[in-house]
C-alpha cells in the first residue's frame, strides 16, 4: 500500500488518483482492524483461559515461596527468642547469686549462723548423742554388773553381823 502511494507520488499524477489511493488504503486498514478485532474475539476466550491458568500457576509458585520465607523467618525468630531467653535466664541466675551472696554477708555480719554452720552443728550434736549413748550403755552395764555382785556380798556381810550380835546379847 505504501509502495503504491510512493509510486503515485513519484509519477506526480493528479490529485484525484492520489485521493482514491488514500481512500482505498484507509479502507484496507479499516478492514484489517475489523479482522483483527474479530480474530481477537474468537480467540479471546482461549487466551483469557490460558492467562487465568498461567496466573493461577504463578500465584501457587509465589505462595509457596512466600510460605517458605515465612517459615524461614519464623525459625529465625524462634532461634533468636530461645537465645534471648537463655541469656536472660543466665542474667537472672547471676543476679540471684549476687543477691544471695550479699544477703549471706549481711547475715554473717549480724551474727546469724549460715545454713552450713547449722548443718555442722546438727552433725556435731548427732555425734555427741551417739557418744553419750555409747557411754550410758557402758555405765548401765557397769551399774548392773556392780549391783548383781554387790547383792550377794551384802547378804553375806549382814549374815555375818547377825550372829555376832546375838552372841553379845
Amino acid at each position: 500500500m505504501v509502495k503504491k502511494l510512493q509510486k503515485m507520488s513519484a509519477d506526480k499524477k493528479s490529485g484525484p488518483q492520489l485521493s482514491g489511493a488514500v481512500k482505498e488504503s484507509a479502507q484496507q486498514i479499516w478492514l484489517a482492524g475489523l479482522g483483527a478485532f474479530s480474530k481477537a474475539q474468537e480467540e479471546g476466550g482461549k487466551v483469557f483461559e490460558t492467562l487465568v491458568k498461567e496466573g493461577l500457576s504463578l500465584q501457587r509458585k509465589t505462595q509457596a515461596v512466600a510460605e517458605g520465607k515465612i517459615s524461614e523467618a519464623t525459625n529465625k525468630m524462634a532461634t533468636m527468642a530461645t537465645d534471648i531467653q537463655s541469656k536472660a535466664g543466665h542474667q537472672w541466675d547471676k543476679l540471684e547469686s549476687i543477691f544471695e551472696d550479699r544477703v549471706a554477708k549481711a547475715l554473717n555480719k549480724l551474727g546469724v549462723p549460715s545454713a552450713k554452720d547449722v548443718d555442722a552443728l546438727i552433725a556435731r550434736i548427732d555425734e555427741l548423742n551417739r557418744n553419750v549413748q555409747k557411754m550410758s550403755g557402758k555405765a548401765a552395764a557397769a551399774k548392773t554388773a556392780t549391783k548383781t555382785t554387790a547383792k550377794p556380798a551384802a547378804k553375806k556381810a549382814t549374815a555375818a553381823k547377825r550372829p555376832a550380835a546375838r552372841k553379845s546379847a
